[in-house]
């Protein structure tokens, strides 16, 4: 159980770069990673506007010293002091997550980022090698996979309650880009914008969230291939707002996922399904409290989450005694737990226990975006099977 001890040996030492005031996801982040004291705030490039962002510090408790105009400056300001940061998250637009990661690797920091990392494939393995050539710890915020019960879900995978899995059905469709609301919505504006959100619209900024999620409750699957459609049902839209995608795994899975942001009605519809050969188990996002459990020939059952019955990695994660709703920020707030661990661990140069240890690291954020672009490349192909 998470207590809010300690689960480093001190606070990392931490900035941010955006995040600032008007920023959708930047509080869910400094909740998530103070929320234990895990981390510790201590500078920032929160926004593009120097006064604004010292403005925005100051409020945050941040010294207005070290509140930077740009994230170069802060690298190189903190790296310069003897207590200067060690970890940094981005929460940025797109377009900027591979050149402010790069720079912040080649300044010897850890970093969290939000998705995609990149845009390119070969962008995404050059902070690969680089995050592995200075031992340095990228964490990929997808935060869904700190729900508790999906840590269950993947543990009676392991252990075999489903048989051997046949199909991973993913799907993040939701309702509220229905309509032209990047007209008004900054926020949604620049993620339907090619410039600055790349190859892709709701394959990326969603569906590699599903696709983290039933590739993390069924480890080891591996694409061979997939099929994709794709679609841009609002006039003017020159990325998509509806995908579906057919993945075949090595080894004879099989998968799909539907991304869309103009599922009328929906408001989150992230949801995934694993199928056995014996049972299966369901997750919706937006009743995280209860994993649907189906054993072929028996009554559906419903686990929920932090009862005893719970293998011990899903009791491990539990906050709050069962009963009570978990939410978004317990879910962040044990993904940046484990941001913290990794980085205390690589810190004190433990690489044998990073080995075995989880989190959304540099290598699922790759994965992400070579599914983007292995998808782009099918769909524009005419919906045409692609080699992964």
């Amino acid at each position: 159980m998470i207590n809010g001890e300690l689960a480093v040996s001190r606070p990392i030492r931490w900035a941010m770069v955006g995040g600032g005031r008007t920023s959708q996801i930047g509080y869910i982040h400094r909740s998530a990673a103070l929320r234990d004291r895990n981390f510790d705030l201590i500078a920032g490039a929160f926004d593009i506007d120097q006064e604004r962002c010292k403005d925005f510090g100051r409020q945050l408790g941040v010294d207005p010293d070290r509140c930077y105009p740009d994230y170069k400056t802060m690298f190189a300001e903190e790296t310069g002091r003897p207590d200067g940061i060690e970890a940094v998250s981005i929460a940025t637009p797109n377009s900027t997550h591979y050149e402010i990661s790069k720079v912040a690797l080649e300044a010897g920091l850890h970093v969290v980022c939000e998705k995609p990392l990149c845009f390119e494939t070969q962008e995404a393995e050059e902070l690969v090698r680089l995050s592995e050539d200075k031992k340095l710890v990228v964490g990929v915020a997808y935060g869904y996979a700190g729900h508790q019960l999906l840590e269950q879900a993947r543990e009676m995978v392991a252990r075999g309650d489903l048989g051997k899995i046949r199909i991973v059905n993913m799907q993040f469709a939701y309702g509220g880009c229905n309509v032209a609301v990047e007209n008004s919505n900054p926020a949604a504006k620049w993620r339907m914008d090619p410039a600055q959100s790349g190859p892709s619209y709701i394959l990326g900024d969603v569906g590699t969230h599903a696709l983290y999620l039933g590739e993390y409750i069924v480890p080891g699957l591996e694409i061979e291939s997939l099929l994709c459609e794709k679609q841009s049902f609002v006039e003017g839209r020159q990325l998509e707002d509806n995908a579906s995608v057919l993945i075949r795994y090595k080894g004879g899975v099989v998968g799909n996922l539907w991304a869309s942001g103009v599922n009328c009605g929906s408001m989150h519809g992230l949801l995934v399904r694993v199928i056995g050969e014996k049972a299966s188990l369901e997750w919706w996002a937006e009743r995280p409290n209860q994993l649907k459990y189906e054993v072929q020939g028996e009554a559906p059952r419903m686990i929920e989450r932090g009862l005893p019955g719970l293998y011990p990695p899903a009791l491990e994660d539990d906050r709050i005694s069962g009963g009570h709703s978990e939410g978004l920020f317990e879910a962040w707030a044990n993904i940046y737990r484990r941001f913290a661990i990794a980085i205390d661990a690589a810190g004190r140069g433990d690489y044998a226990f990073l080995e075995n240890y989880w989190y959304p690291d540099v290598r699922a954020g790759a994965h992400g975006v070579k599914f983007v672009n292995t998808c782009v490349k099918s769909a524009d192909a005419g919906a045409a099977w692609v080699n992964f």
